[in-house]
């Protein structure tokens, strides 16, 4: 293999743009070159070269750029309910794979996922991405690590909004806001506070009929949730989702701990920082984001440094449990009973050193490069 890293892109909707932003970059730094690109939709069929500014051989069957011997790693930027069957194709076939969340919706996909890739070198990259977030990782190593606000007792996440126009799919089996929004909070409550042991949750269809293309269609799926997690020893956590809410202003994250309180800022893919109580300050404490640039397409340049040899943050097994969570609290809503979990995944293995607790030093645009030298002296 050759140090840039030859990818077939198979799926140019609404997720590529940003992710197209993120492979010009790393073209220019010489680390990838996407050699194939694939969409259902033939009309996108220039989506490819349009956002990459570079030409790349289009199709429409997804087969052909896994089939491709150029292609050493695929990325999966489909509708929700295709991911299953394409990741594990590519990962048959010998590719490196980066799937957008969720790796599958049903869980004997994704058990064959977990079979496949266990027995092969290829790497697998479940998004989101959240754990990769230098805000996140703060927060994992002031409450996980330094147990700066003591044993956590309660959690809670929030992800929502009114919900898609476009893709009449998110609304039918295999859509629906969990898949799509609570697995950002999910995974990133589980990456600090480990696998989940029991889950129950409230769901309902709070709009019926949408108007979707420009459809009216009938909704199918739950469109509106509350999640409920037992993470073991009288700890919970709850998560508010839905194509549901208008608006909000409102921390994405928070730990109560039985020393303080900590709150991420922002969204969890998208931190503005986080503020911190502790009994011993006896005040909040703000904290500004440490690395403004980070963005949530950051599996790319995480899998783009795994197959080179760097430590695996994002572990296909803490994709699995995470799955097992959601469809667990579909049923769990269905059914009005609670739901005991299984699956289970071992801590990640950040690199505590390397972890910065603030990022304060003077930048006033965020596409100014942040360099190690800047955030060491932010700490002082």
């Amino acid at each position: 293999m050759t140090d840039e890293l030859r990818v077939g892109v198979i799926g140019l909707g609404s997720v590529f743009e940003p992710y197209a932003e993120s492979m010009r970059r790393l073209r220019a730094e010489g680390r990838i070159r996407v050699v194939r690109t694939c969409d259902v939709n033939p009309e996108r069929s220039d989506a490819g070269e349009r956002l990459l500014a570079e030409p790349a051989p289009f199709s429409t069957d997804y087969s052909d750029v896994i089939s491709d011997p150029r292609v050493e790693a695929v990325v999966i930027l489909t509708s929700m309910p295709a991911h299953g069957r394409i990741t594990l194709e590519a990962l048959r076939a010998g590719k490196h794979v980066l799937v957008e969340k969720p790796m599958s919706v049903e869980m004997a996909g994704a058990e064959a996922i977990m079979e496949e890739t266990e027995k092969r070198d290829s790497v697998l990259m479940c998004a989101p991405g959240v754990v990769l977030s230098p805000t996140f990782q703060a927060i994992w190593k002031r409450v996980i690590h330094q147990g700066e606000i003591g044993r956590i007792h309660l959690a809670r996440g929030r992800y929502g909004w009114s919900g898609p126009d476009w893709g009449q799919w998110f609304y039918r089996p295999g859509g629906g806001p969990v898949f799509d929004l609570a697995v950002y909070n999910i995974t990133a409550l589980t990456g600090w506070l480990g696998p989940v042991r029991r889950v129950t949750a409230m769901a309902g269809i709070a709009h019926p009929r949408r108007v979707v293309d420009g459809e009216e269609i009938e909704v199918e799926v739950y469109d509106n949730y509350q999640i409920l997690l037992d993470f073991g020893d009288a700890a919970f956590g709850v998560v508010t989702t839905g194509f549901t809410m208008e608006r909000y202003r409102s921390p994405a994250l928070e730990l109560y701990g039985s020393e303080g309180t900590i709150q991420m800022l922002g969204d969890d893919w998208a931190p503005e920082g986080y503020e911190m109580w502790t009994n011993d300050l006896g005040a909040w404490a703000v904290y500004e984001e440490i690395d403004p640039r980070w963005d949530w397409t950051g599996p790319l340049e995480h899998l783009l440094d795994v197959v080179g040899g760097a430590t695996q943050l994002i572990q296909p097994r803490h994709a699995f449990h995470v799955l097992e969570i959601m469809l667990a609290a579909d049923r769990a809503a269905a059914t009005g009973a609670t739901q005991d979990l299984v699956s289970t995944f071992d801590p990640i293995a950040f690199d505590v050193d390397s972890i910065y607790l603030s990022g304060v030093a003077p930048v006033h645009d965020r596409r100014i490069i942040r360099t190690e030298e800047h955030l060491r002296e932010a700490e002082g």
